[in-house]
């Protein structure tokens, strides 16, 4: 089950698809962020859902706001990834141990082996505000991110 709103975030530490550590709590008293969980790269609606952010980046990445993207596939292919589709924000690695963020956030499926199309927007204070999780084929609408930002 997903953590639910007006939870503390768990706090994790990711390689991006550039081999650097990032960490939720860097972020804490800094920026809100958008937490992003799909379930893999080079797929027909995570390739979708991730353009679609980049489409609307200046809204979900700037001074006030950060986008961090997890998914369950190693560093390597999600730098592939991020350059063939154009991505300018972190792709996090939830590779190994494999699927240890995701499943603090409650969107593993231990059966698929991959988490579960999860969003979380956490406030400057480390606080979950809004959620969404959908199920492996149903894409999410990256409108009701920008509505969870602007009410923050």
């Amino acid at each position: 089950m997903a953590i639910e709103v007006g939870t503390q975030a768990p706090d994790f530490e990711l390689k991006n698809q550039h081999g650097e550590l990032v960490k939720l709590s860097d972020f804490r008293g800094e920026k809100n962020v958008v937490l992003v969980f799909y379930p893999f790269a080079f797929t027909g609606v995570c390739t979708g859902e991730v353009c679609e952010i980049q489409n609307e980046l200046p809204r979900l990445q700037n001074d006030d706001v950060q986008v961090l993207a997890v998914s369950n596939d190693s560093p390597f292919s999600l730098r592939v990834f991020a350059e063939q589709q154009g991505l300018e924000y972190p792709l996090l690695s939830d590779f190994w141990p494999h699927g240890t963020v995701s499943r603090a956030y409650g969107v593993f499926d231990e059966e698929k082996g991959c988490a579960v199309r999860g969003t979380f927007v956490i406030d400057k204070a480390g606080v979950v505000r809004w959620t969404v999780v959908n199920g492996l084929p149903d894409a999410r609408d990256t409108k009701e991110y920008l509505t969870a930002v602007d009410a923050l």
